[in-house]
């Protein structure tokens, strides 16, 4: 896959960098796991002290940073200054956890003496995705390389300005050359990566189909991994609620970018009591956002991130129309240059059916009606997959009680499924392995 970094601001394309060869992605891997001979060695505190570093530098040059997410991802100039600042709070996060590491712990023996002593597993290589550049590349390297690992990073083709970005962070640092790598390979210099013999672990985020080829890789190497896939979250409303309370959050959870994140609200299930001003109030939100230029401070949401993906949308919109939705909020293209799309909601879309179950990336969401709280529990779990979830009501006892239910890894009882430096992400069911990236391999 040939790697663009585009401005969509003109017409013209940069040269793309170069992909490396297999003699080069052997170096590459030699290098890392050289590194990790010393680096695994070194003290928490000494690592701390580098991941530190590396947080308040991405957050003295925050600007900078999120520029580089406004030009390659179209992402809104608010939105990539969040992301950048959360990034940083996760390294920083995790350097401050560096007198956690424990210490052995005694087994006793009926014999002799022996402990319990954790140590790294060696050179890890991850492959990340494209919607949140930095966030994804922190969320690796922040417990990874404080854990003694060395990484390897491919990342997604879409954003290789933000992948050499974060390389260099490292290097300013202080980090020693081969502890963090970008990578710019094919898919199939990936699989050779993975099934090298200096590659002790891996961890990937991505489309089903993607995570089914790596799965594949991982298991015929034998290596330990981590695979996150997409989800189906749910915004679930409880006739207590508090819509005033709720509509904003509903807002940001499905447009914050764009409604491009895997843990974004899709499925919006609401009893049927509060149905109607829900639906009323979330409308008019949502027409009163104020489209624009990823730079205009005036702007509340920004266009798509690649025309591709908006492409893609449109296809996904028409299908669930043929297969008999309804739309409560009539989206369109917007006439003019970029991935510009007005917000669809569609209704009377039943379980099983592709824009029930299927990742939904950009302005369009799916609007349910139930009974009560163990109706919409139930249409909350006819999904396969789900990253998280949030439950409104008044009732926190209430709120809790659903939310167990629910079965999704990252369940809120007011507000949405977020993300800061402190939890780390998880998933269940069929959208991933059972540990993720960001806690410690």
């Amino acid at each position: 896959m040939t790697r663009l970094s585009i401005d969509p601001s003109t017409t013209e394309l940069p040269k793309p960098p170069g992909q490396i060869n297999a003699t080069q992605t052997e170096a590459v891997l030699a290098k890392a796991h050289a590194s990790l001979q010393q680096w695994k060695k070194t003290s928490a505190a000494q690592r701390a002290e580098i991941v530190h570093k590396a947080a308040a530098l991405m957050l003295a040059h925050a600007d900078d940073y999120a520029r580089l997410v406004t030009r390659e991802m179209r992402r809104h100039i608010g939105e990539a200054r969040g992301e950048v600042r959360l990034s940083a709070d996760i390294l920083a996060y995790h350097a401050r956890q560096a007198e956690a590491f424990p210490d052995p712990a005694n087994l006793y023996p009926r014999y002799g003496a022996a402990f319990l002593q954790g140590s790294p597993l060696g050179v890890l290589f991850c492959g990340e995705p494209w919607h949140f550049p930095f966030y994804q590349l922190a969320r690796i390297a922040g417990p990874q390389l404080m854990a003694g690992h060395t990484v390897i990073v491919k990342h997604a083709g879409y954003v290789p300005a933000c992948a050499i970005a974060f390389e260099k962070l490292w290097a300013e640092a202080g980090a020693p050359a081969g502890v963090y790598t970008n990578l710019v390979v094919s898919h199939e210099r990936s699989d050779q990566a993975i099934n090298g013999s200096h590659l002790q672990g891996l961890g990937s985020d991505g489309r089903p189909t993607a995570m089914a080829g790596t799965a594949a890789c991982q298991g015929g190497g034998l290596k330990k991994g981590a695979l996150e896939l997409g989800g189906s979250d749910a915004f679930i409303v409880l006739d207590d609620a508090d819509l005033a309370q709720a509509m904003p959050w509903a807002v940001h959870g499905r447009m914050y970018p764009p409604g491009q994140s895997g843990a974004a609200a899709r499925r919006f299930i609401v009893v049927e009591s509060v149905a109607d001003a829900f639906l009323e109030g979330f409308k008019a939100e949502l027409k009163g956002m104020t489209i624009g230029g990823r730079t205009d401070a005036r702007s509340t949401r920004g266009p798509l991130s690649a025309e591709a993906v908006l492409v893609r949308l449109l296809a996904q919109v028409d299908a669930a129309l043929q297969a008999g939705a309804g739309r409560a909020l009539d989206g369109w293209r917007i006439a003019g240059p970029g991935p510009f799309m007005l917000t669809t909601i569609l209704t009377d879309i039943q379980p099983g059916e592709p824009a029930f179950r299927d990742d939904l990336f950009g302005p369009m969401l799916s609007f349910h009606r139930v009974k009560n709280d163990a109706a919409a529990t139930a249409l909350a779990l006819c999904a396969d997959s789900s990253l998280g979830g949030s439950v409104w009501t008044e009732d926190e006892a209430r709120g809790q009680r659903v939310a167990r239910a629910v079965e999704a890894a990252m369940v809120f009882a007011e507000p949405i499924t977020s993300r800061c430096g402190s939890l780390p992400d998880a998933t269940t069911r069929d959208a991933a392995t059972p540990r993720m990236p960001h806690v410690r391999i």
